[in-house]
């Protein structure tokens, strides 16, 4: 195996490290530290304890020890007999928490079928409780919201607004502005930023394999954005509408089914890489304007420009939907080009990064 054929096998481990980090991950281990999309610890499955790092944190089953998140969303649908902390989005229990439960977040719900066996300690935007706490509770909230069948058996101290059924409370009910709000708007932020951080190195990771294995196939599929964004966005909005109609009328065959959980796994690949040349393509025609010609500058200021406009409401979320359009559109026209091409032509004549000419 030559010095080429060696980098390009550590670009691909590289490749499936990151494939391994993003695909939604399941729980099977007695202790876990886990990080990806969305971890779960399945309905029938027990673990010893859990730290996660992720979009989505969901426990169905039962930790016997403590839980600790970072999240967009933890959910507690099953039973933990530690300790829960999170720094998330929003917090919801909907199961059992033997110990005590601390969140920092930006809604806080405990069901009514939640039960928590200690103390809570929450700061958030709104809280609402509808279940159990065999404990006291300290809440600071902008809103707190007590259910019909809310039940805290100790002392509520509480700092924002009071709502509801304050018949829940078997101990005494005190004010006190000082509790709980301030860690709303620190760790939370703090939170979501440390996702953010999450997957913009993922996609640097990424982007950086795409450029070092398919160099000019990526310089074709910027160019082509530069060239012709229109047709590129079109094209990009109907695969993104196309291909998700295909799938579900694949899957309503019998024969069809694992062809289409296969053909999604595959698109949602190709819906990331055309995000990260979407922004790759976006940076380097930018930069083209000033006279810069550098790949590796314009994959880096796509992909930081991209998680900063995601930052921003509204206007953000539109122009980086645009900008995933034109790379989604890009790329398949690349990819068709490079198929056409690779059937038109002897293999020996189609290189390894795509064909030659578009």
């Amino acid at each position: 195996m030559n010095r080429k054929q060696v980098s390009r096998a550590l670009v691909v481990a590289v490749i499936a490290l990151v494939l391994v980090g993003t695909i939604p991950a399941t729980v099977a281990a007695q202790s876990n530290s886990q990080t990806g999309g969305t971890v779960v610890v399945e309905e029938d499955e027990t673990v010893d304890e859990l730290e996660a790092f992720g979009g989505t944190v969901v426990v169905e089953g039962t930790v016997t020890g403590d839980v600790n998140a970072v999240a967009g969303e933890v959910r507690i649908n099953g039973d933990v007999g530690g300790n829960v902390e999170a720094a998330a989005g929003s917090v919801t229990i909907a199961g059992t928490v033997d110990g005590d439960v601390e969140a920092a977040t930006g809604s806080f719900t405990l069901t009514e079928d939640g039960t928590v066996g200690g103390d809570v300690a929450v700061g958030a935007g709104s809280a609402v409780i509808d279940g159990t706490i065999e404990g006291s509770a300290e809440i600071g909230a902008e809103t707190i919201t007590l259910g019909d069948d809310a039940a805290i058996a100790g002392d509520l101290r509480y700092g924002g607004s009071l709502e509801g059924n304050t018949d829940a409370v078997a101990g005494e009910i005190e004010q006190d502005s000082s509790i709980g709000v301030d860690l709303t708007p620190t760790i939370q932020p703090i939170a979501s930023w440390l996702f953010s951080a999450y997957v913009l190195v993922l996609n640097l990771v990424f982007g950086a394999a795409l450029l070092a294995l398919f160099p000019r196939f990526s310089d074709r599929v910027a160019g082509r954005v530069a060239r012709t964004p229109v047709r590129s966005g079109l094209v990009g909005l109907g695969v993104l509408i196309g291909i998700p109609i295909l799938l579900i009328a694949l899957a309503i065959t019998v024969v069809g089914i694992p062809f289409s959980f296969v053909g999604a796994f595959g698109f949602a690949l190709m819906v990331w890489i055309g995000i990260i040349y979407g922004r790759y393509a976006v940076a380097a025609w930018l930069l083209s304007v000033v006279g810069v010609g550098n790949r590796w500058l314009a994959l880096v200021v796509g992909l930081v420009g991209g998680a900063a406009l995601a930052q921003l409401p509204y206007v953000g979320s539109l122009l980086n939907l645009l900008i995933f359009l034109l790379g989604l559109g890009a790329l398949t026209y690349g990819l068709y080009s490079h198929r056409k091409t690779a059937r038109d032509e002897p293999r020996s004549e189609v290189g390894s990064d795509g064909p030659t000419t578009d």
